[in-house]
C-alpha cells in the first residue's frame, strides 16, 4: 500500500489531481455564476446574490491557485474567463479584476521586497510610466464603454483573446528568458537614475551586484503595457517581466519580484477612475479577494509537491479554453456566428483538457525548437 501511495505522490499524478480539482471547480463556479447572473423582472433576489458571492468565491479560489503555480497574476485568467463564459458587462468584470491583480501581487511581493530580492528603486523608476499609461487606458476604457454599446462588448473580447493568445506564447517561451543578462553598457540616465541594488541569492550562496541599463526605453515600454493593462483590466506581469529583464538588463528573478510590486502601485491608479464610474461592485469584490487570499495559501503549499513547469502547461490549457471562448464570444454578440451550444463547448474543454493530460504524462508530441515548457521539463 505504501509503495502505491509513495507512487502517486510522484509526478505527474499531483499535477492531474490539481488538474481534475480546477476543472471541476471552475465548472461549477461559472455554472453558479451564470444562473445567479439572469436576474428576474424585480432585480436580483437573495438566492441569486449567494450564487453569485459562492461562484465568484469559488472561481477565485481555483484562479488564486493557479496564479501561484504557474507565475502568473491572477488578474489575466479572471478576466478572460469571466467575459469568455459570462454575460457581466465587460466594464465591472474589468474593474474588478484590477483589483484582483493588485491585491494579489501585493501580497505575494511582500516576502520578496523584505529579502532585497524586489527592487523598489526599478519599481518606482517604471511606475511613472506603467502609471500614466494605465489611467489613460482605464480612462479610454470607460469612455469607450459610453457608447460602444453591444458592438464594444464584442471588439473588447476579440481583443482580449489576441493578449491570451501572446500570453500562452509567452508560457512556451519561458525558457528562453536570459537568468543572468549581461550588461555591457550602462547608458547615462541609468546610471543618474542608480536604480541597481545588490542583493543575495540563496541558490548561489552569494551577493548579486548587477546593472541595468536603457531606462529610458523601459518607461516607454512600460506605458505601452500600462495602456493595455488600464484599459483591458489585467495585470501587466507579461510586459513587465521581460521589460525589466530583457530591456533594463536586470536578472529575472528581480525582473519578476520587481513586477509585482509595480504592478501593486501602478494598477491603484487606474482602479480609481474604475471606482469614480461606479464598475467596481463591493459586493462582487469582496469574495475575489477571499478567494485569492485562500488560494494563494494553498497553491503555495502546493508548490512544494508539484512542479511548477507542470502546473505551467496547465495553465496554458486554461489560457487556450478561455481564448476559445472568448473569440466564440466575440463574435457571437457581434452576431457573426449563431450562438454555440453549451454541447460544443464541453468537447473543446474535453479535448484541450486531453491534450494537457497527454503532455503530463509524456505522451503529447513534442516540439524541440518551441523550447521551454515543450523541451524537457
Amino acid at each position: 500500500m505504501g509503495k502505491y501511495v509513495k507512487k502517486l505522490s510522484k509526478s505527474p499524478w499531483p499535477e492531474m489531481v490539481v488538474l481534475s480539482a480546477v476543472l471541476i471547480l471552475s465548472t461549477i463556479a461559472l455554472m453558479l455564476i451564470n444562473i445567479g447572473v439572469e436576474a428576474p423582472p424585480g432585480g436580483l433576489s437573495l438566492n441569486s446574490v449567494t450564487l453569485l458571492v459562492f461562484g465568484f468565491f469559488l472561481m477565485s479560489f481555483v484562479i488564486g491557485v493557479i496564479a501561484v503555480l504557474a507565475g502568473v497574476g491572477g488578474g489575466v485568467p479572471f478576466i478572460a474567463l469571466m467575459l469568455a463564459f459570462t454575460p457581466i458587462n465587460s466594464l465591472v468584470i474589468r474593474g474588478t479584476a484590477l483589483i484582483v491583480t493588485m491585491f494579489s501581487a501585493l501580497i505575494s511581493t511582500g516576502p520578496l521586497t523584505k529579502m532585497g530580492l524586489a527592487n523598489l528603486r526599478i519599481s518606482i523608476h517604471c511606475v511613472v510610466g506603467y502609471g500614466i499609461g494605465s489611467f489613460i487606458g482605464a480612462m479610454v476604457a470607460v469612455w469607450f464603454a459610453g457608447f460602444s454599446g453591444s458592438v464594444g462588448e464584442g471588439f473588447i473580447r476579440l481583443g482580449l483573446a489576441g493578449i491570451v493568445i501572446y500570453v500562452i506564447f509567452y508560457f512556451v517561451h519561458a525558457g528562453t528568458k536570459a537568468e543572468w543578462p549581461e550588461v555591457k553598457h550602462v547608458g547615462r540616465f541609468a546610471q543618474w537614475l542608480g536604480v541597481a541594488q545588490p542583493y543575495y541569492e540563496a541558490s548561489l550562496g552569494k551577493v548579486v551586484d548587477y546593472q541595468v541599463t536603457r531606462a529610458g526605453w523601459a518607461l516607454l515600454a512600460m506605458s505601452i503595457g500600462g495602456l493595455i493593462s488600464g484599459f483591458f483590466g489585467i495585470g501587466a506581469g507579461w510586459v513587465l517581466v521581460p521589460t525589466i529583464n530583457l530591456v533594463m538588463g536586470a536578472p529575472l528573478k528581480v525582473a519578476a519580484a520587481s513586477s509585482g510590486v509595480l504592478m501593486g502601485m501602478g494598477d491603484c491608479i487606474s482602479e480609481w477612475v474604475y471606482l469614480r464610474s461606479g464598475a467596481v461592485i463591493p459586493l462582487f469584490a469582496a469574495p475575489w479577494l477571499l478567494g485569492q487570499v485562500l488560494g494563494g495559501m494553498l497553491g503555495s503549499h502546493l508548490l512544494i509537491r508539484v512542479r511548477a513547469a507542470s502546473v505551467r502547461i496547465i495553465a496554458i490549457g486554461v489560457f487556450a479554453f478561455s481564448a476559445y471562448g472568448l473569440i466564440t464570444k466575440g463574435l457571437e454578440i457581434l452576431e457573426v456566428i449563431p450562438v454555440i451550444p453549451p454541447v460544443i463547448h464541453g468537447v473543446v474543454l474535453l479535448f484541450i483538457a486531453g491534450g494537457v493530460v497527454l503532455r503530463l504524462l509524456g505522451k503529447f508530441p513534442t516540439i524541440k525548437k518551441w523550447g521551454g515548457l515543450y523541451g524537457k521539463t
